[in-house]
Formats: C-alpha cells, structure tokens, sequence
C-alpha cells in the first residue's frame, strides 16, 4: 500500500511517500480503506521530535473510510460499514489498522472530508467546552486561533450555548470566518491584547482563555482572565511556555492553568462515544459546520505540513488517498 513515512526527525521534507505491506489485523481491531485523512499540529510535534516516536514510523492518527477486515473478537462492526477515528497510529495511509474501540460510526450526513478532521478537533472542542471548564449561558470566554480548526468548532459551539466568544486572529480573512463561526469580538494578536479583553468585559477578564497558541499567547492569557478564571492551554503552534513561578497564579485572581489532552478525556469507550456522538450529531443537524480549508493528495504530506505551520490555511486540512 502506499504511505508516508517519516525515517528522521525534521522539517516537512522528511516526510516521504513510500510503499510498505499493508498492516496486520488484530484480535480486535479492525482494517479500514482510507476515504480521507486528518492532518493535526499534533503530527507536526512528533515529526520534530517534540514528542518521541520511534523511527520509522507512519505519521497520522485521525482518518476515515469503510471497514475491509473485521478482528476476530470483534463483535460491533463488520465490512462495509463506515468508520471514523482520532487515534489509530499510522493514518497517513491507505489501509489503517484501527482498534475497534476507537472506531466510530458515521452518519451518512456527514462527508468523507469532514469525517476525516472533525473527530480530533471536535472532541478537542468538547471536552474542553464541557470538561476543562464547563463554560455556561452568559459566561465569556476567548478562544485563540478563533479560525484554525479547532477555534472554530469551539466557537460554533460556545455560542450555540449563549457564550459569548472573544477569539484572536491574524488577518482579515481570518477575521470573517471567525466571525461566521459565531464570535462575538474578535481581536489582532498583540502586546494590547489583555487590554482589548479587559475593556470588552468592563475590566473583569474572560471565565477561561482556551489556549493552542502557546508561547507567544500565554502571558496574555494570564491577564486576559477573571479572578478564579482559568487558563487552558492545549497546544502549543507557537511553542512550548517556558517554565513559570506559580505564585503569580495567586497574584493574577487565584487562576487555574491546566495542561490538557484529548486522551485523557476519551479514557473510555463510553466517554469516546459520547464526545464523537455530540460532534457527528451536531454536524448531522447543522449545529457545527466543519470548515476544510484545504485538501491534499496523500503524496503531498510534507507541503500540508508546510502550509499548516506556515499559518496558510484556515479550518482543517485533508489529505486523500
């Protein structure tokens, strides 16, 4: 089958198109035939290292298509029916070997490119809408990178709920999809930015900045929440935070900074479900509207990667194979 594989630790270019035996078939997992595959800054960190995988490897964990081979001890699923999932390692290929508790089913309403990138960022969205901090009817919350894939399912979400959302972007266009997406005010990266927070809630700040930025948006963050508000911070495009006194926590309101991931909020199949469910119903009825910005061939890995770091695309990008 064909597959990109990563050899060595670096920059887009290492990631390679080759051809590579297609993937065994556990006791309980099941063979799927991609249709689309999710790209994530996920799978950037562990292309730099940032975290470790051993080499090779096939980068990858989101994706979507229809089941070919179904595990021995596999009792809900069966050939022909289509799967997505957000965490089965060695996506970016055309046969994925996927634990059947990690596959989901997919309503025909939902297309195969929006299957392919809605569940990562969805269920990201989710938990941290639902979980991290349950935000409520009338809170206010700013949301980072309001038009990259994550910030606008958060968005559509949050003011589905009557959340007023403050997002940050970087450009006009950037701007109008995030206002699209339901944000109330939507804000230009920069040294005034706490200010702009302030001045919008009378001087109180925001219930939680979810952050993904990282780096060059925590200090504003920090100074952008309430007294007892929280700072999420769930990613980190721009790098990682430098260590901090946490005594200041106290100093700024008493905060909260938690460090979540997706897998510590999907540790069952119960709470998979329920968060794949809500998103895949949500996208059923209207409520969500995935935006892909971008789809490209899966031999051409390393010039989406490129893109995504190089902040060229809006939504979630796709590759087809």
């Amino acid at each position: 089958m064909r597959a990109i594989q990563v050899s060595e630790l670096g920059g887009p270019e290492v990631l390679c198109p080759v051809e590579v035996p297609e993937p065994a078939c556990g006791a309980n997992q099941v063979l799927v035939r991609t249709d689309a595959i999710g790209v994530n800054y996920i799978d950037t960190y562990i292309r730099t290292g940032a975290y470790p995988r051993e080499l090779p490897y096939i980068p990858g964990s989101e994706g979507t298509g229809v089941v070919t081979e179904v595990g021995a001890d596999v009792t809900d699923l069966k050939v022909g029916d289509r799967v997505a999932w957000a965490e089965a390692e060695g996506s970016y290929a055309e046969i994925v070997a996927v634990d059947a508790a990690n596959a989901v089913p997919v309503p025909d309403a939902v297309g195969k490119p929006e299957a392919a990138s809605a569940l990562l960022q969805g269920m990201t969205a989710h938990y941290l809408l639902n979980s991290v901090y349950n935000a409520q009817h009338g809170d206010t919350v700013l949301v980072h990178a309001g038009a990259g894939g994550v910030g606008l399912m958060l968005t559509q979400l949050a003011a589905a709920r009557g959340i007023r959302v403050i997002t940050t972007v970087s450009t006009d266009e950037k701007e109008a999809l995030s206002k699209e997406a339901g944000a109330w005010q939507v804000l230009r990266y920069g040294d005034d930015l706490a200010d702009e927070v302030r001045k919008l809630t009378d001087g109180e700040g925001v219930a939680v900045a979810y952050d993904g930025v990282g780096a060059a948006t925590f200090e504003a963050s920090l100074a952008s929440v309430r007294i007892r508000g929280m700072v999420a911070l769930f990613g980190s495009a721009s790098g990682k935070v430098p260590p901090f006194d946490l005594q200041r926590l106290n100093a700024a309101g008493s905060l909260f900074v938690t460090r979540p991931t997706l897998a510590h909020y999907t540790r069952t199949a119960e709470e998979l479900r329920w968060r794949a469910g809500d998103v895949f119903n949500a996208l059923a009825d209207g409520t969500l509207r995935v935006r892909v910005g971008a789809t490209y061939p899966l031999a051409d890995a390393a010039r989406a990667h490129r893109d995504l770091e190089g902040r060229k695309t809006t939504g979630s990008i796709v590759l087809l194979p």
